[in-house]
């Protein structure tokens, strides 16, 4: 999470690893999703948010590839806060209340992804 931050600190930032940290960032999160939430029991209501939050990121990707004809991803303190909560969570749902965690943790990325959606849309129009 601050691989980032730190490759510009030192300047040593560039666009493939930009693009490798995003990549990054998906494979993590399908493999939490493969791997981790069958084992956890949470209402359906939380599996079809995370469905509409997956939905909702596909759609920034594929619209900012449509009109930009490249591939973009937002970095903004939303989805680094949402990529920190998405950690946390395999390690934190033995411990506390996995659906209300679940749910925050929804809210979060709901705001991260619809503020992706915000950038997308103005930077592409």
């Amino acid at each position: 999470m601050i691989d980032g931050a730190a490759a510009r600190k030192t300047g040593t930032d560039s666009e493939f690893g930009a693009k490798l940290d995003t990549i990054a960032d998906i494979v993590f999160t399908a493999v939490c999703m493969i791997k981790i939430l069958p084992l956890i029991e949470m209402p359906i209501w939380i599996y079809l948010w995370i469905a509409v939050i997956a939905f909702i990121k596909l759609a920034n990707v594929f619209i900012s590839y449509i009109r930009l004809k490249k591939f973009t991803s937002v970095h903004s303190v939303i989805n680094k806060i949402a990529g920190a909560a998405l950690f946390l969570f395999p390690l934190v749902f033995n411990f506390i209340d996995t659906t209300l965690f679940a749910a925050a943790l929804c809210v979060i990325t709901t705001v991260a992804a619809l503020h992706e959606s915000n950038s997308v849309l103005r930077h592409t129009s």
